[in-house]
């Protein structure tokens, strides 16, 4: 995590904190040290956000501390939870939990009483893609991120059993299935791999970034002419 975004997500777990929070609690929340924490504190204290507190008590968000608050119609609020609530159905732990601290940021920006996220009447179902146990979506998510090359271990719909080699270009949320779209050093050309099909995944070393952009275009394309 980028150290801007880190004191941005400082400032939203202390503003939607029911008390102090110490270094050792959000540094655990966002991975990083307790030290880590202290600095951050104090290079949002130097540009004058109103943190009191101090190492080893805790520190809260002076009230009247406010963002620029986020303005969204009655249509757009239902079209953000129902969107969020969608997210359940995918089998990201990952995603899931990020559509939760989302939602959150956005419940404490936007003004409304009584909750704005809360649009009565919408509900979605969690029936959806089952949680993966042999693969993590979000390694899949950072490698294409990161155009990282991924060693697979996959099974296909016959049972044949390969180890691969891939340049992973996206990720597809189907109703019934999360499919990687790569693109597979063995087969010289793209192929699509069902995530619960995969036995073991693991990001390797080697990196693709400078063709990676011309790669997704080239697969992007491949679809529209396949429609």
């Amino acid at each position: 995590m980028r150290r801007a975004d880190r004191l941005f997500e400082i400032i939203q777990m202390l503003r939607t904190a029911h008390g102090p929070l110490t270094a050792a609690a959000i540094g655990e929340a966002l991975e990083v040290t307790p030290r880590t924490i202290y600095r951050d504190i104090a290079v949002l204290q130097a540009m004058r956000v109103p943190i009191e507190g101090a190492a080893g008590i805790g520190y809260l968000l002076r009230a009247g501390y406010d963002l620029p608050p986020l303005n969204f119609t009655v249509e757009e609020i239902e079209a953000i939870v129902v969107g969020l609530s969608l997210l359940a159905r995918t089998g990201d732990a990952g995603l899931m939990r990020a559509a939760a601290t989302a939602a959150g940021k956005i419940a404490v920006v936007t003004p409304g009483p009584g909750g704005p996220l809360e649009a009565a009447g919408l509900h979605v179902s969690g029936w959806g893609v089952e949680m993966l146990d042999a693969v993590d979506p979000g390694m899949l998510r950072s490698a294409i991120r990161n155009a990282c090359k991924l060693r697979l271990h996959y099974s296909d719909h016959e049972g044949e059993e390969t180890a691969r080699t891939v340049l992973p270009v996206a990720l597809i949320y189907y109703v019934e299935s999360v499919v990687l779209a790569a693109w597979c050093e063995l087969r010289q050309d793209f192929r699509h791999f069902r995530a619960d099909r995969m036995l073991s995944c693991e990001p390797l070393e080697e990196r693709f970034m400078e063709r990676a952009t011309k790669l997704r275009a080239a697969w992007e394309t491949d679809q529209a002419r396949a429609e």
